[in-house]
This record gives structure tokens, sequence and C-alpha cells, in this order.
């Protein structure tokens, strides 16, 4: 007979695979089998009485698991100085968990009452269910401070970096963290003001050198005024929210709402599930649900946090670290749709014939609990028939019918005809010091595509449902490219050997014309790159213009209000429109929805230059060490001053100033694109294959230079000096330059189709 386990191990069990928690499930890991199976359900009806686990339909779970961001309250130290804590709103009806307070070396002391903001890890101990690092103590918000530390004989002083910064701080002896003359520090406000009227800081990390990767983040913030510090008031009311409840929401916590996110990720904004629709008049139809967190329930407009959200405008994404819009109470917990926990959210139910079209949708504002926080690897894994103990119970209910809704959504995406850019993202990998272990291209799976589907059809449903009920609302606009770009887009094309066709208004369809010509080809990178660059930059608007890019005619950002003040502006509008509540929009909002829709685009165009800079501040790092190295590239850029190189292994963008393109004078031809060689004829022109030799990169600028060594396979020809050190003659009469751009205009051929 088969031993029954313990609740000890049944719990443990639990715990460790909560996407396994059917009685099957645990008799079959239990080994379990036949009459057995009697004594293991009077173990799991036990557990249940106990307040232990809690039923749900026919599987077992913990009641209430704590998210990853909590709020505790420190409770006591023991004899060995440990401190200990307990989650401030315990809602399960078993034990309250035990929380162990790891301590950093820079946090400030705690004691018996005070409450704190930390971020929780599961552990199996006997004295303790989970181990909490300091995020802040909730009831102090110390303003802080990055700089230059300059060591002095009792302590030292920081130099701010900050440009408009008017004073140093000073650093007592025992509050410089070890830091040396020279280091960049980040600091805290460590009292009142000290003499001479000097504000007191003490050291909360050390950045080492200011041109060390480390530093490069925290240098892109300050160098574009990103706030990266919330007022007080913000910060208290984000403390003071609690977690909504049931009332005046549906209850959608029986609805299996997956998250699907990077392995990474902290925050979980969005879940979805999808089924057959039932219909017997839709058939081969799918329902498909997306639910979004409720910032609006704790952002509320003319609040602290509003103000805040919108002076940000969006949150900003480093290799390193997150700029949030909102604070960790909030993004990281109340917002965040953690496996296992109620959350408020506003949920679009939508209905889709056989081939993906769009018949209907409703929006709910309700309470939901997710089964499971997935990321994508694990999904596509799950559904190409690898399936782990995570996504084996969810495959057939939960992710076959995801993905066959995400079937018919391709069919109509095809009819539809988006553009379609093939650009791979690249995925730069910190060490845990900082450094650039690795630089990879992000690989795009179906798993990624579907949520982007999912995303982009919810995003839809909202703008066609504020349009209806005739509510303002901010749109996603992207206008069609410029004339004068496009004529620039199809010299581009027809160079290369294909057509864009004049005459007609222009379609997204044209241009995946010419992507699919090109793709397969050498000039596939070419023609994606210059394509991009003839679109114009989306913006936010409260006109009803369209997105062109999506080939849409109704586009509105609705799915990640924890990150865009835009979503939020969209979730209060839906609101309004279905009498949800008293947080919607307000006059306020609607009256100055285009200042607010100008103030938003600037705050995103803000946060994707200093997502590129320190990109290319990371990679000029990484590459530093592998000067005098050759690479192969694609030649990406042609200005005056030379070429511009896109590295093929890691994408890095580098510059071939024109010294290193050899002796010869080379002419600049603007309409065309190209520079070429006044004594040899050597022509160099976007898209065209080079091999190069690292001569420079500069961490602190992002600035890489190269020199060419061959150029389409041929090495090239270094001239000989002229006598006396002049230079090589240049052929730069006009009649010259005229005769050269006619010939090589006429000696251009088309591709064979």
């Amino acid at each position: 007979m088969s031993n029954i386990p313990t609740k000890a191990e049944i719990l443990d069990w639990i715990e460790r695979n909560p996407t396994l928690t059917a009685k099957r499930d645990i008799a079959k890991a239990f080994g379990i089998k036949g009459a057995a199976r009697i004594d293991l359900k009077r173990q799991l009806k036990e557990l249940e009485a106990e307040g232990h686990l809690e039923k749900r339909k026919r599987s077992y779970q913990d009641p209430d698991r704590l998210p990853p961001v909590s709020v505790l309250v420190v409770s006591h130290a023991d004899k060995d100085g440990d401190l200990f804590a307990k989650p401030m709103e315990w809602q399960g009806e078993g034990v309250e968990p035990i929380v162990l307070v790891i301590p950093r070396a820079s946090d400030p002391a705690l004691g018996e009452g005070d409450r704190i903001l930390a971020r929780l890890s599961v552990v199996k101990e006997d004295t303790h269910n989970y181990e909490a690092r300091l995020i802040r103590r909730i009831g102090t918000n110390p303003k802080r401070v990055m700089g230059i530390f300059r060591k002095g004989s009792e302590g030292g002083r920081i130099v701010p970096i900050d440009k408009g910064a008017d004073r140093e701080w000073i650093v007592a002896e025992g509050a410089t963290h070890g830091a040396k003359d020279g280091e960049l520090v980040e600091a805290e406000q460590a009292g009142p003001k000290g003499r001479l009227g000097l504000p007191k800081a003490r050291i909360v990390e050390r950045l080492g050198d200011p041109s060390a990767p480390k530093a490069v983040s925290l240098i892109a913030i300050h160098q574009h005024g990103i706030p990266d510090h919330f007022p007080d008031d913000a910060i208290a009311e984000a403390d003071s929210k609690k977690p909504a409840g049931l009332k005046g929401r549906e209850d959608l916590r029986d609805l299996p709402l997956i998250t699907i996110d990077p392995s990474d990720a902290r925050d979980h904004d969005d879940a979805c599930y999808a089924h057959a629709d039932e219909d017997p008049a839709n058939e081969g139809g799918h329902v498909i649900w997306v639910a979004i967190a409720d910032v609006a329930h704790y952002v509320t407009p003319g609040s602290a946090l509003d103000r805040e959200a919108r002076k940000r405008g969006n949150s900003t994404y480093f290799p390193d670290r997150v700029v949030p819009m909102l604070p960790d109470r909030l993004s990281g917990d109340l917002c965040s749709l953690h496996q296992g926990v109620p959350r408020a959210c506003i949920a679009v139910r939508m209905v889709l014939d056989s081939r993906g079209n769009k018949l209907g949708h409703s929006f709910h504002r309700g309470l939901m609990r997710s089964p499971a926080s997935l990321h994508y690897e694990e999904v596509q894994d799950a559904i190409d028939g690898n399936p782990n103990d995570r996504t084996g119970p969810l495959l057939e209910p939960v992710l076959k019918p995801l993905y066959a809704a995400y079937a018919a959504l391709k069919a109509a995406r095809a009819e539809r005809q988006p553009l379609d850019l093939d650009l791979p993202e690249r995925r730069i990998e910190l060490s845990e010091d900082g450094t650039v272990k690795s630089v990879n291209f992000k690989d795009r799976l179906d798993a990624h595509r579907l949520i982007e589907e999912y995303m982009v059809l919810a995003n839809v449903a909202a703008a066609e449902t504020l349009a209806a009920k005739k509510t303002p609302l901010l749109y996603r606009i992207h206008e069609e490219p410029s004339q004068e770009k496009l004529d620039a887009l199809r010299e581009t094309a027809e160079a290369a050997g294909y057509t864009l066709a004049k005459g007609q208004v222009l379609q997204t369809a044209h241009l995946n014309r010419l992507l699919n010509d090109a793709a397969g080809t050498d000039d596939a990178e070419l023609i994606n790159l210059s394509t991009l660059r003839s679109m114009t930059q989306a913006y936010y608007g409260p006109e009803h213009i369209g997105h062109f890019g999506l080939a849409l005619r109704s586009y509105a950002h609705f799915t990640s209000p924890i990150r865009r003040y835009a979503d939020l502006i969209v979730h209060r509008a839906l609101i309004t429109a279905h009498g949800w509540g008293k947080d919607g929009l307000t006059p306020d909002d609607m009256e100055t929805l285009d200042q607010t829709g100008a103030h938003i685009s600037d705050t995103e165009r803000r946060s994707m230059t200093a997502e590129r800079d320190t990109t290319d501040r990371y990679l000029a790092s990484y590459l530093s060490e592998r000067v005098g190295s050759e690479f192969t590239g694609r030649i990406s850029g042609v200005a005056r001053f030379g070429a511009f190189v896109k590295l093929d292994e890691t994408g890095a963008d580098g510059l071939l100033p024109m010294r290193a393109l050899g002796r010869e004078y080379f002419h600049y031809d603007r309409e065309a694109q190209t520079l070429m060689g006044s004594d040899t004829g050597t022509m160099i022109g976007i898209g065209q294959k080079v091999t190069v030799k690292l001569a420079e990169a500069v961490p602190v600028t992002g600035g890489i230079a190269l020199e060419l060594v061959d150029i389409d396979g041929q090495k090239v020809t270094q001239q000989r000096q002229s006598p006396a050190g002049r230079s090589p003659r240049r052929k730069s009469t006009k009649a010259k330059r005229k005769k050269d751009k006619i010939k090589r205009k006429v000696s251009r051929t088309r591709r064979p189709k």
C-alpha cells in the first residue's frame, strides 16, 4: 500500500508546484493509487478545514500567497539579531506567514513597529516562509543625490552631477560606505543642514568609476532630466492604498487569466484567456478575454500620484534598472497581476469569427486572480511539445485555446496588412557588477506575437467603444509618411533594384510588397531600415486620425496603464463611459487632452533617447576591450563627414570618418546617399557589406570609431601619399561630378522578380 504523505509534505508540494494542485496531480506525485486515494482525500479535507488550503473547483492552493512586493511590519528581532516581519494585510485564513528581513549594508536601521515596502522571495525554512529585501521604509522618503565623492579628513563631500545643482553635500566619516575619492556615488539625505548650511548625506551605493558600465544608466537619467525621485506626498498616497475588494466589481476570479511576460519581469499588467465560442451561430469562432490592471482605482484625477504620473508620462527602461511611472507600492504590488493574488482589473471580452474578425466586445470592471505567471519561452516550449511542471496542467485548458484564437487573428492580420518590418531587437545582458556579459538578438516567438495581437485587439476595442459613446480620449496616432520621405525611400529601393510604385494612395500593403521582395536577400536589412526611417513618429492626441503602420482606423493605448499615462486616461474614459464610478475623466482632464497628449509624446521621446544613449554606452563599453579587432557589418547611413556601419555581431552603430576611408577624396552625393572616391571610383552606399577594424570605443560618450578594411569583399586600396605630403588630386569640378552622377544612375539595374 502507498504511503500517505504528511500534511506538511502536501503543503510543501503545493507551494513548490502551484500549477499541479488537482487531487490527481498530488496523488501522482506521491505514487498514491487505488483505495489509498481515500486517505489522501481525507488529508486534503482536513487541510481545507484547518484553513491551510482552499478548494477552487478541482484543485487546491494556498489561500493567499504574498505578492512579490508587499508591505510588512517589523515584528521582532531574535536572540541572534535576525529581524522578522509580518504582512500588513494578511487575507488568508491559515497561518500567517513569517518573513525574515535580509539587510544590506546601506539599509537604514529598522526597529519593531517599522512599516517597510519589501521585495519577497519564497523559502522553505523552519523559522520563516519568506525572505525580504528592503525597498524603502514607509513614512520616509529621503531626498537622493548622485555625484562625485571627494574624500576629506572627516568623511567628505559629494559634488552633484546635476547641471542645476548649486551646492555640495556633506558626508560624515561613518556614512561614506567605503567610497573612494573620485568615485560616482548615490546618497540620500541623512539629516538637517550641517555647517555652512550644506545638507548632510549618507552614501547608499558606490558606482565606481563615473565612466564604468554600472553608472551609465544613472548618468543618462540625469542628463535627460528624467524624474527618478517621487515626491513625499506621492509616496504617502501610494503607501495609504489598500487592495481593492469585490464591491462594485464583477467576480472574474474563476477565469484562468494568465500573464505571459519576459522571464525577468517584475510586474504583470496584462492577462489573457481564450476559449471556443459556444454560440452555434458562430461556428469555429473564439472568445478572448484581456484583463488589465485597474490603475485608475488607485491613481485618481488631481491626486499627488496623478500629478507625478503625468509629469513622468511613462516608465523608462534601461538594461540594469527601471525608472517607473508609479511608486513600487503600486507598480510592483497593488497594480501587478501576481499569481494567486486577487487584483482589480478592467477586462474586455471579445468575440471573433473563424477568420479572426472581431464580431463584438464588451468591457467589465472586475476582480481577477491569475492562476499562473508564465514567461514567453516556457509557453512556447509547451506548445512545441515540451511542457514543464508549470505549463503542463495548463496546456489543454488554457494554452492551446489561446493559440487557436491567435491562429484566427493571424489570418485577419494577413488580410489587414499592417506594416511588417523585420528588425531584430538587441538584448544586453549584464553581470552582477554591471559590466556587459553578452549582447544577443532577442528571439521572436509565436508567444510574443500572440500577446502583441491580443493587446492590439484590446486597444482597438477601447478606441471603438469610446468613439461610439462619444467620450473624449487620447488616441495613438500614426500618420502616413511625408512625400519627401517616400521619395527618398523610393530612390533607395530603385538603387537596389526594387520598385515602389508612384501615383497612388500609399497603403501598408505597398510597403510590405517591397519588404517581401527584399526578404532573404542581402538588401533585406537596407530596405527594412530605410522603410523604418521613412515613417513618421507616432504620438498621442484627441483627434481620430488613425494608425497608418497598424492599418487601423481606431486605435488607443489601453493595455499598459502601469507604465503609460495615455493608457490611464483611456481607463478613466472607459470608467466615465460605463458609469462605473467617480474615478473617471474629469472636466479638467477633457479640457487639457491636447496639452496632455503633447506632453506625454515629448516624455516618450525623451525616454527613447535616454534608452538609446544608454545602449550605445553599454555597447561601447563592451567593445572597448576589443580595439583592433575586425568585424563585419553593413553601411547604415552616409553623411558628408563619413559613413555609419551597423555591426553584425552586436548591432552597434559605429562611424567610419572620412579619414578612415583611404587617402583619396570622397564626393558626397546627398540625393543618392553615396560617397565616391575621386581616384579609384570606389562607391560607398547604404546596405553594402563591409569589414571594419575597431579603432576606438569610448564608454563615456558611447562613440565607436571604425576603419575600413574591405567593402563588398574587395580590399580597400590605400592611396600612396603625394609628393611633399600633399593630398591626392580632387576631381571636384561641377561638370565631372554631374557626369559621374548621371553615369551611376544609368548603370543601376532592376532586379528580376
